[in-house]
């Protein structure tokens, strides 16, 4: 059992997309009674949190990631007795609830900004609204990009209908950015993290951890450097060192309150080193790691990452986390290449790592990325600002299939927002349960065997690498080892590393690792 304490140092947290988990009032939306009537299936599969993107009141011009009203729960999920009777129940199981929250930019409709757009000046000083160049104030004041594609501006209308000034975006122009420059934004923050936490939430997500604070001036990036996509390259409004103060007074917060009440922060930065610093004893607990999810199947690329990663965080006394698949990213089924069986290799490989390790829904089916979705159906704002941009994704968003057969596989009973592929039948929970070749039966597997080998207060924060062929990675953690090949082919280790515990597939136990495979092995001494 792990210390009330450092719960989060070794767990494995699932992240729940509400919209496409389960429907439980059937109206073809994923929603927080059906996510609750879910929660077992995470239990038995053993996971110890749960994290539940956003469900607040939003218009939904980028899937409940433009928040309106960060108290209330929009009436699509069902509202806060709802989302209390779920934290309740997923306690009762044992799971610990993690919930997003998205304070890099607002709805358009959040209460502050329409009263910007009136001329409230105690308003507008929470947004970003500047002048035009140019002309009449016709261009935009910076050449900033939207990560949705065109500007990262819009151009207000003045209450008589004349044009007025901009206001920043860094996504759809239904998000506006807070400015953090005003106090009276960092003390709703801190009001809206006391307000879950009573609920009984035990940690957030931060969403775009690394955007809050801006540069002053608002520089312009120069065309050469634009990128549309989060990513590595340096950017003068993403990863600004101003935002740790903000970090260290939500982690005063957090520390207010009984049970390690954590923080995880999406923060994209150029290094392993400048993520280490969300995480520094004073801020958050964990940052996502996507130096590692955007590694490519690659022995000594995946090697590098992986000491590069845990050599940072070591250095700030914090554990690394590992993650292959979200709601951002095309599922590593697809993006890995190589199918199912590098998918399962992929994940037993990140699953054996020192650390934290999240795990999105449906990668535990082995779902693949949806191609092929008509254009009608699509509902990623991405798609429709820049037809074409890589990364669109409804794709990695398809509803869960639950059962072999039915309108939605079991989603619920009013089908399904997004539409889900014939075969998916197969796929499903109950298809995959109790079939000890499943990807299913595997996650399970290689949980149980996690939590009594690897996790808990022996842990080890480690490993020890050890000779392998090329295209291999064999380390040892204490008593145990894990051999991943990456190459199509078998391979024959040096020696046989021990016990066989698990492998990802058809493996017997000696000293050839078949390609495409990662195994588990226990060994004395």
């Amino acid at each position: 059992m792990k210390k009330q304490t450092d719960w989060w140092r070794d767990a494995v947290i699932y992240q729940i997309y509400p919209r496409s988990f389960a429907d439980g009032d059937g109206d073809g939306t994923g929603d927080l009674k059906g996510a609750r009537t879910r929660l077992p299936h995470l239990a038995s599969l053993g996971v110890d949190a749960v994290w539940l993107s956003p469900f607040y009141a939003s218009p939904q011009a980028d899937g409940g990631y433009d928040v309106a009203d960060y108290r209330a729960i929009d009436p699509m999920y069902g509202d806060l007795a709802d989302a209390a009777a779920l934290i309740s129940e997923a306690h009762a199981l044992g799971l610990r609830v993690i919930v997003d929250l998205v304070p890099n930019h607002s709805s358009e409709r959040h209460e502050w900004f329409q009263r910007a757009l009136a001329g409230d000046p105690a308003a507008r000083e929470r947004y970003h609204f500047r002048p035009g160049r140019g002309p009449g104030g016709s261009e935009p004041p910076n050449d900033w990009e939207s990560i949705f594609g065109g500007p990262a501006w819009t151009r207000t209308k003045n209450p008589d209908g004349t044009h007025g000034d901009w206001y920043l975006h860094l996504f759809a122009p239904e998000q506006p950015d807070f400015n953090w420059d005003s106090p009276a934004v960092h003390d709703e923050f801190r009001s809206v993290l006391r307000f879950w936490l009573d609920l009984g939430v035990d940690g957030f997500r931060v969403d775009v951890a690394h955007g809050l604070v801006k540069p002053a001036g608002l520089p312009d990036v120069g065309a050469s450097r634009q990128l549309r996509l989060l990513g590595s390259e340096p950017l003068p409004f993403f990863d600004q060192d101003g935002v740790h103060e903000i970090y260290r007074s939500w982690r005063r917060v957090l520390d207010a309150y009984p049970g390690a009440r954590i923080g995880v922060a999406e923060a994209w930065t150029p290094s392993a080193a400048r993520t280490a610093l969300y995480v520094r004893p004073d801020e958050l607990h964990q940052a996502f790691n996507f130096h590692y999810l955007n590694t490519a199947w690659d022995a000594a690329a995946l090697r590098e990452v992986i000491d590069e990663s845990l050599d940072s965080l070591r250095a700030v006394g914090a554990p690394s986390t590992w993650v292959l698949s979200n709601h951002d990213v095309v599922r590593h089924r697809t993006r890995l290449g190589g199918g199912l069986p590098r998918a399962r290799a992929a994940s037993l490989l990140m699953l054996a790592l020192p650390g934290s390790a999240y795990l999105y829904q449906g990668e535990e089916l082995g779902l693949p990325e949806v191609a092929g979705i008509p254009d009608e159906a699509r509902q990623d704002p991405s798609f429709f600002r820049d037809t074409g941009q890589d990364g669109l994704r409804d794709g990695c968003r398809v509803p869960l299939p639950w059962a072999r057969g039915g309108p939605s596989f079991g989603f619920g009973t009013g089908g399904s927002w997004l539409p889900q592929p014939p075969e998916w039948g197969g796929l499903s929970v109950a298809a995959q349960t109790g079939d000890p070749d499943s990807t299913l039966e595997l996650y399970r597997t290689a949980l149980r065997t996690r939590r009594t080998t690897l996790a808990g207060p022996t842990a080890t924060d480690t490993l020890d690498w050890l000779e392998a062929p090329d295209g291999v990675l064999a380390f040892r953690r204490g008593g145990f080892v894990c051999t991943a090949n990456t190459r199509e082919t078998a391979v024959r280790l040096p020696a046989r590393p021990g016990e066989l515990l698990l492998a990802s597939g058809p493996c017997d136990g000696g000293a050839e690792l078949p390609g495409d495979t990662t195994a588990w092995w226990s060994v004395r001494g």
